[in-house]
């Protein structure tokens, strides 16, 4: 069986260790031969793959690793990138953040303004690891996970359209988890699901088991009163207060449109007024991660590399992620497995921008993804998505032409910004916020 060479870049996330976990967890069905890691910043890195190095030697010792901050090394004899990277790292994504919301407008990593200033950073930040991977190891697949997925999908669509490059995102995958254990599944796996949307925008229309047996009544019924709150235990990444709020939330999103079951980042755009009457504007999501998963993950680290030993230590596999994997084989083992990808639509839905990255269900095998067809999408759905999708494009457009008015209009028209006034305001403290991270626009 051949046995695979991984680079993850983004080496120094907080996920890196659940990520090595969950792909040494699955070396049976995924082989392995060499593990890299990259990073611009080293001495992040260090920490992560000190540890990562204990996890190995312990867990599978024949693999070989190598962090490194250098491209060329990185990049060569890889077959497959598997893309995380946060550009501006947390520091930035509190000011998306904290900005917006002094002007009482939603400050969120991905929706909203803060998404549009994520996505002006990570845009050069994805392209410039495609050209290594091109450069370096011209065959390879890039599993790219970093946010915000739609902006990042919109520009490789646009950039670099022949590149290997596949768009994803777990956020879904954590709700049907969350739906399985609603249902009483084992996994989500035991499920097929039709969805359709863009990345943290969608809606799952039908919901079936292997038997072909309806399960959205059941869900339906769960959802209209709970949400997507399960009260069993068995979610170690979406435990905060936020998280469990915005898993309540999903009660309310649902009431719009009883047809379809919703994803959770809906509620930024349709009850954007609620999201910012419950935020702290001094203390906002990116101060609990700082807070709670980077200062655990980072000493949890720290105490592998004292040891050298993973004994007590408290680093969990990161099951959710196991998606990647699954994407990894369908590529290198012509799976077809069916997966939920960000694809251009080309007709998948009828009714909607042909050239649009939708969210939907694709067969994948080693040529790629082969997307389903969808059909047409109800007017409410089509009118939300047109508007999002525009923000998108024009926030692509303003990147490539290093435009302030393409911009200002994609601040303008996303549905969490009250006017083009407070889009102005936004955006001009979101660009003195930004020097050094995006181009300079005129």
């Amino acid at each position: 069986m051949k046995k695979f060479s991984i680079l993850i870049a983004g080496g120094g996330s907080t996920f890196t260790p659940g990520i090595v976990l969950m792909l040494l967890d699955n070396l049976d069905k995924f082989p392995i031969r060499k593990l890299k890691l990259y990073d611009i910043d080293k001495e992040r890195q260090d920490i992560i793959a000190g540890a990562c190095e204990v996890i190995l030697r312990e867990k599978a010792p024949e693999i070989e690793f190598l962090a490194t901050t250098d491209p060329e090394e990185a990049f060569t004899d890889v077959d497959f990138v598997m893309a995380h990277i946060r550009v501006g790292k947390y520091a930035m994504r509190e000011l998306d953040e904290k900005i917006p919301l002094k002007y009482g407008v939603v400050g969120q990593e991905t929706c909203g303004p803060g998404g549009i200033a994520y996505g002006m950073r990570s845009i050069g930040g994805v392209l410039e690891l495609i050209d290594y991977m091109e450069k370096y190891s011209p065959n390879a697949w890039m599993l790219n996970y970093s946010n915000p997925a739609a902006i990042v999908a919109e520009a490789t669509r646009r950039l670099r359209p022949h590149s290997k490059v596949l768009n994803i995102c777990d956020m879904p995958v954590a709700i049907e988890e969350r739906m399985a254990r609603i249902l009483g599944l084992k996994s989500r796996k035991e499920m097929t699901v039709r969805y359709y949307g863009l990345n943290h925008f969608g809606w799952w229309t039908d919901i079936r088991d292997k038997e072909g047996n309806d399960l959205m009544p059941k869900l339906k019924e769960h959802v209209a009163k709970y949400g997507y709150l399960v009260n069993d235990g068995g979610d170690n990444q979406h435990v905060d207060a936020s998280w469990q709020d915005t898993f309540l939330k999903a009660r309310d999103v649902y009431a719009l449109d009883p047809d379809t079951l919703p994803n959770t980042y809906l509620k930024y755009y349709l009850f954007p007024d609620e999201v910012v009457a419950h935020s702290n504007p001094n203390y906002t999501r990116a101060n609990e991660v700082m807070d709670g998963r980077e200062k655990f993950v980072f000493t949890e680290c720290k105490k592998v590399i004292e040891n050298q030993s993973t004994e007590g230590c408290a680093l969990h596999i990161d099951e959710h992620a196991s998606y990647i994997v699954d994407l990894a084989r369908a590529i290198a083992y012509n799976t077809h497995e069916r997966m939920l990808l960000i694809v251009e639509n080309k007709g998948a839905i009828s009714n909607f921008d042909p050239t649009a990255m939708v969210e939907i269900p694709c067969i994948v095998g080693s040529n790629g993804p082969e997307p389903l067809s969808i059909g047409e999408i109800p007017q409410f759905q089509k009118g939300l998505m047109e508007q999002q999708v525009s923000v998108e494009k024009l926030v692509v457009e303003a990147w490539i032409t290093r435009s302030y008015q393409k911009l200002w209009q994609a601040i303008t028209l996303s549905k969490t910004v009250p006017s083009a006034k407070v889009a102005k305001q936004i955006l001009d403290d979101l660009i003195e916020a930004n020097k050094g991270y995006w181009p300079e626009l005129h």
